[in-house]
């Protein structure tokens, strides 16, 4: 093999296969971002908030098995009231109006 095939080689085989900071990430990776911090303690309670019409919201894990624990997440919020539901979570405000969170609990099977 010639060199300069063994360094193109290289060089391609070193290639960061993730997207580069100007890409914008698949728009599927979100949701598998919830879904690992979901399966990590599948049947705590989970609450999560963002600013109205905001790209991001903060999701929240109050732990059963692990401690308390929040993960801040590029979805708007009515795209993970939707992901929380396909897992299986029962969504909601609470009753006290003051307070704008919603709270989400695994719905038994």
């Amino acid at each position: 093999m010639p060199l300069a095939s063994k360094l193109l080689c290289r060089v391609k085989s070193s290639e960061n296969i993730g997207p580069t900071p100007n890409q914008k990430m698949a728009p599927d990776r979100p949701g598998k971002v919830v879904e690992k911090f979901i399966s990590e303690d599948p049947n705590s309670e989970y609450t999560f908030d963002s600013e109205r019409d905001a790209p991001q919201s903060e999701l929240c894990r109050e732990g059963k098995e692990l401690s308390r624990k929040c993960i801040q997440i590029q979805m708007h919020s009515t795209k993970l009231f939707k992901t929380m539901q396909d897992q299986g979570f029962f969504c909601a405000l609470p009753q006290n109006p003051a307070q704008t969170y919603i709270k989400c609990e695994r719905i038994p099977k």
